[in-house]
């Protein structure tokens, strides 16, 4: 793992400022640190023997279903005695007290301590075993956790800062809509499948959605879900080249899992795509549900272009968009 550079940490807290409201209550900075980054602060002996292994086990593992290697989080450590008001600010914090004087071994998540939005958790042991011991035990929590800040800082930037026109053309067809972040343009639209991306000179993060109804032999199994996205694609996302166009790539099989998440269910399909006769490719996540009536199957999806760049953070983000949903009517 890596140390954060102390330089950059500091030219960061220097661009940041307090501001303050209309009653003059000072509020927390923003948080500092990039997207991803989770910084643990605890003694090297402890980060070099269980407790740091353990973490490493659970938040440094590869992404899933990337065309490379890149870890989940990108660990960060330093000792307590480093922790300075620098570091506090840190978008995602784990804290490790190992010592005699703790009563009884505890795993705190906390929130916005010293900057918002942050995430903080607290493990505190005795020794060195337990805390391996505590960690190992809230091992899908501490991920869960991470991922739900990651996922939730992208999601509240892009319902203040988003284009409405977009959610509103979605909400019109489908009866509900994801939020779409600054930038995005509608691509292609048609009665059951409508294409918005946002493409840069070199990276294209693309948000597909289509619809097609419930058949006595419709499944949401990953076998029917890959045909029906073959099938779907293949006539909607032509590529540069004859006889060229999106599909999903068979050198990994994808993952499929059942998600539930703010009472909806959906089947979850993560896997790479690439372009038939062409030399594209890159990773894709899908939500695949039912409508309101029962009678319609709804397929989110998102996919990464990203040839000269590490696809982690983009993919996060279009995943993002993905788990902002929310049928119409429903909005706070």
């Amino acid at each position: 793992m890596k140390r954060i550079p102390i330089i950059l940490s500091l030219i960061a807290m220097l661009a940041m400022t307090l501001s303050c409201g209309e009653n003059g209550i000072k509020l927390k900075q923003n948080v500092s640190g990039k997207a991803g980054e989770v910084l643990i602060v605890i003694s090297k002996d402890s980060w070099e023997s269980e407790p740091g292994s353990e973490l490493r086990s659970i938040l440094a593992v590869d992404y899933p279903q990337l065309p490379q290697k890149e870890p989940l989080f990108t660990l960060y450590n330093i000792p307590e005695s480093a922790f300075s008001n620098i570091f506090r600010t840190h978008r995602n914090l784990i804290i490790v007290n190992i010592a005699d004087s703790i009563a009884s071994p505890n795993f705190v998540h906390q929130r916005d301590i010293w900057a918002q939005p942050q995430t903080v958790i607290t493990i505190s042991a005795k020794s060195k075993k337990e805390a391996a011991g505590i960690i190992a035990d809230n091992g899908s929590r501490l991920k869960s956790i991470f991922e739900q800040a990651e996922r939730d800082r992208i999601i509240n930037n892009t319902k203040k800062y988003g284009e409405p026109q977009l959610k509103d053309a979605v909400c019109k067809q489908i009866g509900g809509s994801p939020y779409f972040p600054k930038g995005y343009i509608m691509k292609k639209q048609t009665d059951e499948f409508i294409w918005i991306a946002y493409e840069t000179t070199y990276t294209n993060q693309g948000i597909l959605i289509y619809s097609y109804p419930v058949e006595e032999e419709t499944r949401l199994d990953l076998k029917s879900i890959i045909e029906k996205r073959n099938e779907v694609l293949k006539d909607n996302l032509p590529g540069m080249f004859p006889n060229s166009y999106m599909t999903t790539a068979t050198i990994y099989p994808p993952d499929h899992k059942w998600v539930r998440y703010k009472k909806r269910d959906f089947a979850e399909v993560r896997g790479l795509w690439e372009m038939q006769n062409d030399f594209m490719g890159g990773p894709f996540i899908s939500h695949s549900f039912y409508d309101k009536t029962g009678r319609n199957i709804i397929v989110l999806e998102a996919f990464v272009y990203a040839p000269k760049f590490d696809k982690r953070n983009y993919l996060r983000q279009v995943e993002s968009i993905l788990y902002s949903f929310e049928w119409e009517g429903t909005e706070k």
